[in-house]
């Protein structure tokens, strides 16, 4: 994985400065430690930080094809590159780096844009056609890395992060109402929104192609489709739906080994995880590493199922203990990494662990993200059962009671038993027909935090315009699918692609130039688990049910058979307590009052109240929303602040080394291969 940016002059405009795209590549030095790479011409110009894993002499960017028309700028990996590049080969097309990179070049110049459904990765990419005077900016199917973009200045600038497209000096930062909003309803902006004003995210799945004037058009490469290969699989028995799932889990483990560097994994101790590393130790030609987290909080902290599964394996296990000192210290690098407001804290000792991967000098690791979502693993699909039928028969009292055995983190059991309780899952109830209903009463939950922002970034959030924004990018006919798999790809695309891969994937492992690879997301995976009938995923309570078959192949029936254990990390009294000194200054009625972005009347309350209480807040979502409150005066601080500052320093830092390639074809116009030189150079 890298940081990839860049510069599309419009027309008239003179050539990019290699300076612009110092200062950008500069914020983007924690994706890609290895070196960097720049490139320009009369239109374009491209920079690239890299993080070595594959050819690790050889693959420096940008990569070009043989007559120098087509430079790429690449971030991920494509896991398939092996297969593409002999399939190329026999073509008779010719390489001159051993890298995955290049095989994009010559697949786009073999097979034009029907190239990006052949790459099965993870990847974030710029491609200049020179020949054609158009840029392609391409973005993997679930959106697992990040691409982002903007028109300023009359010019395109786009960048793997936002911060690197402020530093290029065209834009400034300024926060959206509408993607703050969104986050505080929905966990995160959704693409394209992001929290700044004016900065899109490509769409996952989708290819945007600018031409000179700066105008696209968009081309959607890849759609869930559960419906055509539903009639293939639709009459597995239980057996033969776990011997599928399986082989495609072998398949995609193996290709994600594919590194010229060691492959780690992540246990968590739950049942994904612990599936991935037990393949992983088999399929691995060297012992296998593995990392995880404990909590001092016992509410949080699977310690004990963590080291049973790597007694199991007989892994190297590293580690990391957390306690709430960790969360307050790390939360404001968090912010500046995840480049928007939080409701959560779990994205801070994900970030720590991955500095605990780095120090034991692993660059990429296997993680179990994704079996969730598309094998019905979370208690969301649960409750969107239960409350369809309790719905047929409203008035019933033992129905209800089915959710008290779904939320057994939650309280304790009286409170589960209350009408209270019963009353917050009944909300809209009766609303069935509702595209969204599975998602209706946790978005209704979240939103409860938009009345601590201000009145003019309140009226771009809440439930009806939630919806709307979803429904704009959700697939063509997804409402005609049955309510299970609608509620699948409703968590697919708004929570996981949004949230779980940025901020708990991408955002804190390349903090520390840590790569994670997700072998659930493989794109036969995907399509095979969202076509599986649902019972080989969910029947009754009992979920996930093809994985944990294949699990009870590999693994101790404590952890094949466990129930959903969600990761969560410490926020009330590590954020809010009296010992959480980091923060009072930064929340005071004066600092609330301004910059526009908080009601401060109702945030001092609730402030006020979780000092009176130690920070102990009773309900989650009074959490969430001094969380959130929180993390958008860091991201405040960081964007609008301080900026200016670490954009300067990330400059300096830069010039401690010159790039390992370096094309300069603005000051001679030829695209003629011979006037191409790269510069050879250290590293960052």
């Amino acid at each position: 994985m890298c940081g990839i940016a860049g510069v599309m002059a419009g027309p008239a405009a003179p050539p990019v400065s290699f300076e612009e795209l110092r200062r950008m590549v500069a914020m983007l030095a924690h994706r890609g430690p290895d070196g960097y790479g720049l490139y320009r011409d009369d239109r374009v110009g491209l920079a690239h930080a890299r993080l070595s894993l594959v050819d690790l002499s050889g693959g420096f960017q940008p990569i070009h094809n043989a007559d120098s028309t087509l430079w790429l700028n690449f971030n991920g990996e494509i896991f398939n590159y092996v297969e593409l590049r002999e399939q190329l080969l026999s073509l008779g097309h010719r390489f001159y780096t051993n890298t995955d990179s290049e095989v994009i070049v010559h697949c786009y110049e073999r097979f034009g844009s029907d190239a990006w459904e052949m790459l099965n990765g993870q990847f974030a990419f710029a491609l200049w056609d020179s020949r054609r005077r158009q840029l392609w900016l391409v973005r993997d199917r679930l959106g697992i890395l990040p691409l982002h973009y903007t028109r300023a200045d009359g010019h395109l600038v786009f960048a793997s992060e936002a911060k690197a497209i402020f530093a290029g000096g065209r834009l400034s930062p300024r926060f959206d109402p509408a993607g703050l909003a969104q986050a505080f309803t929905t966990w995160s902006a959704a693409a394209p929104y992001t929290a700044f004003a004016e900065v899109k995210q490509v769409l996952p799945g989708t290819a945007l192609c600018f031409d000179l004037s700066l105008c696209f058009r968009e081309q959607t490469y890849w759609r869930p489709d559960p419906a055509r290969l539903r009639s293939d699989i639709g009459g597995l028995s239980a057996a033969q739906a776990a011997d599928a799932l399986e082989e495609r889990l072998e398949r995609s483990v193996s290709i994600r080994l594919r590194a010229d560097v060691p492959v780690g994994a992540y246990v968590s101790g739950g049942l994904d995880s612990s599936v991935i590393a037990s393949l992983a130790k088999r399929l691995a030609a060297k012992p296998l590493e593995t990392f995880g987290i404990r909590f001092a909080d016992p509410r949080f902290d699977e310690t004990a199922e963590q080291r049973m599964v790597v007694d199991h394996l007989g892994t190297r296990h590293h580690e990391f203990y957390c306690e709430g000192t960790d969360i307050r210290r790390a939360l404001a690098d968090v912010v500046w990494h995840c480049e928007t407001p939080l409701l959560r804290t779990s994205p801070v000792p994900l970030f720590l662990l991955s500095k605990r991967v780095q120090d034991a000098g692993i660059k990429t690791v296997l993680t179990g993200e994704g079996a969730d979502e598309l094998l019905a693993g979370y208690t969301i699909f649960k409750e969107d059962q239960i409350r369809r039928f309790w719905a047929r028969r409203p008035d019933s009292r033992i129905r209800p009671a089915l959710l008290n055995r779904i939320h057994h983190y939650v309280g304790g059991e009286e409170a589960r038993s209350t009408t209270l309780w019963q009353n917050f899952f009944r909300r809209g109830l009766l609303d069935t027909g509702h595209p969204f209903y599975s998602h209706l009463v946790r978005w209704q939950n979240t939103a409860w935090s938009l009345r601590l922002l201000a009145p003019e970034i309140r009226t771009h959030g809440g439930i009806s315009l939630a919806a709307e924004r979803a429904e704009a990018v959700m697939p063509p006919g997804w409402r005609s699918w049955d309510a299970l798999t609608r509620a699948q790809w409703i968590e697919i695309q708004g929570f996981m692609s949004a949230y779980l891969l940025s901020c708990q994937g991408d955002r804190v492992a390349m903090a520390h130039s840590v790569e994670a690879r997700y072998p659930f997301l493989d794109p036969q995976i995907v399509d095979f688990c969202l076509a599986l009938p649902h019972r080989h995923k969910l029947v009754g309570l009992r979920d996930k049910l093809a994985l944990r078959r294949v699990a009870s192949r590999h693994l101790p029936e404590t952890i094949w058979n466990r129930r959903k254990q969600p990761f969560r990390a410490p926020i009330g009294r590590a954020l809010f307590g009296s010992d959480a000194e980091e923060f009072h200054d930064l929340l005071t009625d004066r600092d609330l009052a301004h910059g526009g972005l908080f009601d401060p009347s109702a945030t001092g309350q609730l402030l006020h109240k979780a000092a009176r209480l130690n920070g102990e807040l009773s309900g989650e979502r009074e959490e969430m929303g001094l969380v959130g409150v929180l993390t958008l005066r860091l991201l405040d601080l960081a964007f609008r602040q301080d900026f200016a500052a670490r954009a300067n320093e990330a400059r300096l830092r830069l010039d401690r080394s010159a790039p390992h390639v370096m094309f300069d074809l603005a000051t001679t116009g030829s695209t003629d291969a011979t006037t191409v030189q790269p510069l050879a150079a250290g590293r960052l």
